[in-house]
């Protein structure tokens, strides 16, 4: 089955290829409007050709690779041959790495983590700016030990090398991501990665945030700069079916156990013993997301044919612009580059309103302006701790009220991050909503909003959320189930 885009797409285009673009939401006087999504950091929206090829797929689909049965064949060289455009897709040498899918990006770094075979006293060097998802999983495995952050947010690279220098000896791995998902800060993963191969130590980055913005080259593994291990996730690369992606060296993953065995992982089990499966069937236990591997392989050729450097010019631009609307907002402050025109960073953009709660704004432009962003910590608290300027004392009583139960009152900010597809027009829109909040005391605002125990967030005091009726669940002689909502 072709990987052919079928029609053509430019940046001035895509916007009319989003699913849902025209989707309208309620809001706070019962109209509908057209939603703004400035969400694109947790999840991107897919894209009509990429829905086109599956929807082409399925009458096709069946069980993958040992089926002899027409459709299982074609199933399985439509499979085989998305690995393939994934790989590309990053530069990876057929011969030299390995493609491995799993849910998303923390299941791909889960799964290195337990593949990497530490031993007592090992160390792994991440970076205080990251993800939740690139530090837990190493805590379990090694001492974790972390680079520093300026004020600002960007990773202090002389701490970095200090770090290197001083612990190099005991350093299994330098884990780091390739953009903050809090600052949008871009990190230069390669020049990281020849100086963590000064000391041969491998580098693994977390490209979730990245990689739909910038191009990400593996890279030679005899070029000093080079990528040992890169985990990514579908979802942020218009393709939120369910899939992720590591890449690695080959030999890596042919040492060892899996980490989930079962269907799949095997060549050979007798009552005995088993003989495990070459990679990267070794690490892919139990039936493949076959749809989210095809999706993701349509979703990255719609990105190749745009251009990832023309992307990044006109996402920028987008920034900038952003930067510009936002930094007129007395009550607004931002956090990472202010700077307008800077390659450094994404178009991921935090910021707080004095005296106003994070999650109140976030409901407020939600049912105000038909806005959708994220508040809270972003899955990197440690990060947000340090950009808020939090002591340890006062850190030790966050704890000690989410203990209690107090979750509405952690500190946060709010969070925009911007995609190919986004418009002016949407930012003009969401200065304009901030602008009346600030018009407005944060006590106007909750006597029309309330806090939810079970959503974790702000909602109308007097509408109840419910689905639409073509996303309920039927059952048969009873109707419509009721909505989660």
């Amino acid at each position: 089955m072709s990987l052919g885009l079928g029609r053509y797409l430019s940046l001035s285009t895509i916007r009319q290829q989003v699913v849902g673009i025209n989707q309208k939401v309620p809001i706070y006087n019962g109209q509908r409007v057209r939603y703004i999504n400035l969400d694109n950091a947790a999840s991107t929206p897919t894209l009509k050709p990429v829905l086109d090829h599956v929807l082409a797929f399925l009458p096709w689909y069946s069980a993958v690779h040992r089926g002899s049965g027409y459709k299982s064949l074609v199933s399985t060289v439509t499979y085989d041959a998305a690995r393939t455009r994934i790989a590309q897709f990053f530069g990876a040498d057929p011969d030299y790495h390995v493609v491995i899918f799993g849910k998303n990006t923390t299941e791909a770094i889960n799964t290195l983590a337990a593949r990497l075979q530490f031993e007592p006293g090992d160390m792994v060097l991440t970076t205080l700016m990251e993800h939740h998802s690139n530090d837990l999983p190493w805590r379990r495995v090694a001492k974790v030990i972390r680079a520093d952050v300026h004020e600002d947010g960007a990773l202090d690279r002389d701490d970095l090398e200090r770090k290197l220098s001083l612990h190099h000896r005991r350093i299994r791995l330098v884990a780091l991501s390739g953009a903050s998902n809090v600052t949008g800060w871009v990190n230069d993963i390669h020049s990281i990665a020849a100086l963590a191969h000064h000391y041969n130590i491998p580098v693994m980055v977390d490209g979730a945030q990245l990689a739909a913005h910038r191009p990400i080259n593996l890279l030679s593994p005899n070029d000093p700069r080079h990528i040992d291990f890169l985990a990514i996730s579908g979802h942020k690369l218009y393709a939120p079916f369910g899939t992720g992606v590591l890449i690695g060296p080959r030999h890596v993953f042919e040492r060892g156990s899996p980490e989930f065995v079962g269907g799949g992982t095997v060549s050979l089990v007798t009552p005995l013993g088993v003989e495990w499966a070459m990679p990267p069937a070794k690490d892919e236990a139990g039936s493949p997301n076959v749809i989210g591997v095809i999706a993701l392989a349509s979703a990255l050729a719609i990105l190749d044919d745009l251009g990832l450097d023309n992307i990044a010019l006109h996402e920028q631009s987008l920034t900038d612009y952003a930067l510009m609307q936002l930094g007129q907002i007395a009550k607004l402050k931002l956090y990472g580059s202010k700077k307008t025109q800077d390659m450094n960073r994404l178009g991921v953009i935090s910021f707080e309103l004095e005296g106003y709660d994070h999650a109140l704004v976030a409901a407020i432009l939600a049912f105000y302006g038909g806005i959708g962003v994220r508040s809270g910590c972003f899955c990197a608290q440690p990060y947000i701790q340090r950009l808020l300027g939090l002591d340890p004392i006062t850190v030790a009583r966050l704890r000690h009220r989410h203990s209690s139960g107090e979750i509405k009152y952690l500190p946060g900010l709010v969070r925009i991050s911007l995609s190919m597809y986004n418009t002016p027009g949407e930012l003009n829109h969401l200065a304009k909503t901030l602008q009346e909040i600030c018009a407005h005391s944060p006590a106007y605002w909750l006597q029309h909003l309330r806090w939810d125990d079970d959503l974790q967030c702000y909602v109308l005091r007097d509408q109840r959320l419910v689905l639409p009726k073509q996303l309920l669940f039927q059952r048969r002689g009873s109707g419509l189930l009721p909505g989660i909502l």
